[in-house]
């Protein structure tokens, strides 16, 4: 992930932001932002759950797609408040910058946003 942390944010609220969606990230600290970097992506997973978002996730991850990386921007300011809400175009504070890399990447999008039947998982 990449997120920007400009002069007026706290970073240290920058950085919970990226934890309250990837818990267990490890950080680096850029010259405008962070660098994190986390192998669990189960309350990401959880988070699409909980408000039911399965099919726009699925939608973005798809989207995102080029061969064994998909990519996709987050709103910070909602992650913050512990919620996922995909944004299209840049936005004024910036957004948290998300690749996600396997050589599975078809059974990775399967398992964080299954395909679904009126809104249901089969």
């Amino acid at each position: 992930m990449r997120v920007s942390c400009f002069p007026t944010e706290d970073p240290e609220k920058v950085k919970q932001a990226i934890l309250n969606i990837f818990p267990g990230s490890e950080f680096e600290i850029g010259e405008t932002g962070f660098f994190a970097k986390t192998t669990s992506l189960e309350k990401f997973k959880e988070v699409l759950l909980d408000l039911r978002i399965l099919d726009t996730a699925r939608r973005k991850l798809l989207k995102g797609r080029e061969g064994n990386r998909t990519s996709f921007s987050l709103n910070k300011q909602v992650a913050y408040v512990g919620k996922v809400s995909f944004v299209e175009e840049r936005l004024a504070l910036g957004s948290i910058d998300v690749v996600i890399d396997d050589v599975e990447l078809d059974t990775v999008i399967d398992d964080i946003a299954p395909k679904t039947i009126n809104g249901e998982i089969p």
